[in-house]
């Protein structure tokens, strides 16, 4: 029987991802730099993940850089056969750990094999292209870089394609270049101003995966969780990734965590069911 924390999403054919996904960035050292500081206990992580049944890991070349793709490796390969491993590309490291957009079409190429080498595939199973908007790009055009990737999946060097940190007029510049089977944005309780682009993904058989689907909460809206959540017996982050799941049929939650206490914690979120005066209460929280 396929409990909630398994169930799965199919937004295109050939790719189902279970909802309840897994966000390896925090695997990274500090500011996602670098090593971790028990190398062990990220491959525990890992191996955790995937033996409570998650078959939806969300990773980028960019995070350590590389550390956290090797890790993937190190823990997981050869991949089982129902596993989707669904990175980014669009930015690269400084010396220091900063953050620089990279969205020209030859280098936009050499992060996906880079991608590639080191998770040791031969076909990456999904690619967002990270945007410009992250760093304050806004709504420029993304039809060149998108449609640098569209030709690498026309290569098969990738099976499918998404956006990160995209306007609802970049996605639908892109759609016009190539499927897009994910959008990866900011949203949480707290953070609402993607509301319509939720519901057009799931109109649209889009996967909507919400990144930092924990924070931006000020002490009030805090203490309304925390309300909830003390009624319903689990934990306010419990909470916040069950409202996410029951906000919409199209989305995808990827929280990341270095502990596996954490992780399990975060996938028993699958599992609760939100009664509609709970559910009540928490939209109230973003009005």
């Amino acid at each position: 029987m396929t409990t909630p924390a398994h169930q799965t999403l199919t937004p295109a054919d050939g790719l189902t991802l279970t909802r309840m996904g897994y966000g390896a960035m925090q695997l990274a050292g500090p500011g996602v730099f670098g090593p971790p500081k028990d190398r062990g206990q990220a491959v525990a992580v890992l191996r955790e993940a995937v033996g409570l049944g998650i078959t939806h890991i969300d990773t980028s070349d960019f995070y350590g850089p590389a550390v956290v793709n090797e890790l993937i490796k190190e823990a997981l390969h050869p991949y089982a056969g129902d596993l989707r491993i669904v990175t980014k590309v669009g930015a690269r490291r400084d010396e220091k750990g900063g953050w620089i957009p990279s969205l020209d079409p030859a280098d936009l190429k050499a992060q996906v094999h880079e991608n590639l080498t080191h998770l040791g595939l031969d076909t990456l199973d999904v690619v967002n292209l990270r945007t410009a908007a992250l760093d304050g790009g806004g709504d420029d055009s993304i039809a060149e870089p998108f449609g640098a990737l569209a030709d690498l999946r026309e290569q098969g060097l990738i099976r499918h394609l998404g956006l990160s940190g995209v306007t609802e007029s970049q996605l639908t510049q892109a759609q016009a270049i190539a499927p897009v089977v994910t959008v990866q944005n900011l949203y949480n309780l707290a953070n609402r101003a993607d509301d319509a682009l939720v519901d057009r993904c799931a109109r649209e058989n889009i996967a909507y995966a919400a990144f930092f689907p924990l924070g931006g909460f000020n002490p009030l809206q805090s203490q309304t969780l925390n309300d909830v959540a003390h009624r319903l017996g689990a934990s306010p982050q419990q909470v916040a990734l069950a409202w996410l799941l029951q906000r919409s049929p199209s989305m995808v939650l990827i929280p990341g965590t270095s502990s596996v206490a954490h992780l399990r914690e975060n996938v028993a979120a699958a599992e609760l069911a939100l009664p509609a005066d709970a559910i009540a209460e928490l939209d109230a929280i973003g009005g």
